[in-house]
């Protein structure tokens, strides 16, 4: 890949002969972290040679793993052993790191280092804290406090006579990761700072932005970074959106993924509503070169989740979920329960992130405790129900199998309707 004036810009052309031999190349050595040459024609979804893998993607290469999978990132939970799952099974393994300070970032990086050699994503939030947040007084937040007076004497525990408020610094996680060579650096709540890319790049760290919708997707790119997360409402958590508010950037995975790809040239990775191997097979046909899956890895044991939360991802829980602002102060999507019902028929407006998050979680985190699921936080996507596994290896086993069994049949379909096309004299078109 060329940079021109910190701008990356797609390489020469290449011949699908010479991506299956990277191919090959890519499984002795388990990907290449270089440049490769790539064009969006050579990816295997649009050209009609079923010996083309479907695997085989400027994603895929670029982040230098087997299969253009990436489990998303979770921030605030403990997941550094599925981080390194999913990558010693060939797919992009993410740990969300928007809760740690710099000492902490290093600390998991090296503890991820030691559970895999393959590669691996470190998640950063551009955006720690709302404008504002700075300035709501100590009355104000204990005005939130005594609002939730009930919650506390359902749970039979004691309302906080205070809490303290604290917001990561961005730019001391962001030096702490780079500092610690973290292979690939992802970001979601807007734009790093040109100094920052141009460093992962100096580095050799590959960069992946967040886009909640097509124009923040060009912002993304020509910014430099080298691939963008076009992330549909259905996902679950945090909408990461930056240009507009998280409310007026509501657009779906199957409208946004293919007016992402085609607004910029760099790799889009699609997320939002993708729990199987349909929905990656979908995905891929809209013209992304990989996907990024969060819900289904929930249940999962090495996850990081509490008990309550895995199960209920599990139960008949996860037909429902909404979107709110009332856990954190930032638009995000979980579990539809009794907490956000109540909170979001509440006429007052959240107090700024995060200090919403850190009041909510007062008796969020020992409701969690008591299992008491109705008072919980529950993160998770519209897709939840599709939820099977408890285990990361079998969920990535399906999810590869299953891929693998759906875009091979559509190849041989392809392929034989190009055959009879051709046979009738009708112009074959994919």
């Amino acid at each position: 890949m060329q940079h021109v004036n910190g701008v990356a810009h797609r390489g020469p052309v290449v011949s699908v002969d010479e991506l299956e031999c990277a191919e090959n190349s890519s499984e002795r050595m388990g990907g290449d972290m270089g440049n490769p040459k790539y064009d969006k024609e050579a990816t295997g979804l649009t050209n009609d040679n079923p010996n083309v893998s479907w695997r085989l993607t400027r994603a895929a290469q670029l982040l230098g793993i087997e299969y253009p999978i990436i489990q998303a990132p979770f921030g605030g939970l403990p997941s550094q052993h599925l981080t390194a799952t999913v990558s010693n099974l060939g797919g992009l393994g993410s740990l969300g790191a928007v809760t740690l300070g710099s000492s902490a970032i290093k600390e998991v990086i090296a503890e991820i280092r030691s559970l895999t050699e393959r590669h691996f994503a470190i998640n950063l939030w551009v955006s720690t804290s709302d404008q504002g947040a700075s300035h709501i007084s100590a009355e104000a937040i204990d005005q939130a406090i005594q609002s939730y007076a009930s919650y506390y004497a359902e749970l039979g525990i004691e309302r906080p006579s205070h809490v303290e408020v604290r917001s990561q610094d961005f730019e001391a996680q962001v030096v702490s990761a780079i500092d610690a060579h973290a292979p690939i650096l992802s970001f979601t709540f807007g734009i790093p700072p040109a100094e920052v890319l141009s460093e992962c790049r100096k580095q050799g760290i590959r960069t992946i932005g967040t886009a909640t919708t097509p124009e923040e997707a060009v912002a993304l790119e020509d910014a430099g970074l080298d691939l963008i997360v076009a992330s549909g409402f259905e996902g679950g958590g945090h909408r990461g959106s930056f240009l507009r508010s998280a409310s007026d950037s509501l657009i779906g995975s199957i409208s946004l993924i293919p007016q992402v790809v085609d607004a910029v040239r760099v790799p889009v990775i699609a997320a939002g509503g993708i729990a199987d191997a349909r929905g990656i097979a979908a995905a891929l046909a809209l013209g992304a070169e990989g996907v990024q899956i969060g819900t289904a890895f929930l249940p999962c044991v090495s996850s990081g989740a509490c008990k309550p939360h895995a199960a209920a991802l599990l139960s008949e829980a996860a037909k429902r979920t909404g979107l709110t602002d009332a856990f954190t102060g930032r638009l995000a999507r979980g579990l539809s329960n009794r907490l956000m019902d109540e909170l979001e028929a509440w006429n007052s407006p959240p107090l700024p992130f995060p200090l919403q998050h850190t009041v909510t979680q007062t008796f969020a985190g020992p409701a969690a405790l008591q299992g008491k699921t109705e008072l919980m936080t529950l993160w998770a996507g519209q897709s939840a129900s599709l939820c099977r596994c408890t285990d990361a290896t079998e969920l990535m086993t399906r999810l590869i199998a299953g891929t693998r069994a759906r875009l091979g049949g559509i190849m041989k379909g392809r392929n034989k309707d190009a055959s009879n096309n051709e046979k009738s004299g009708r112009l074959y078109r994919p």
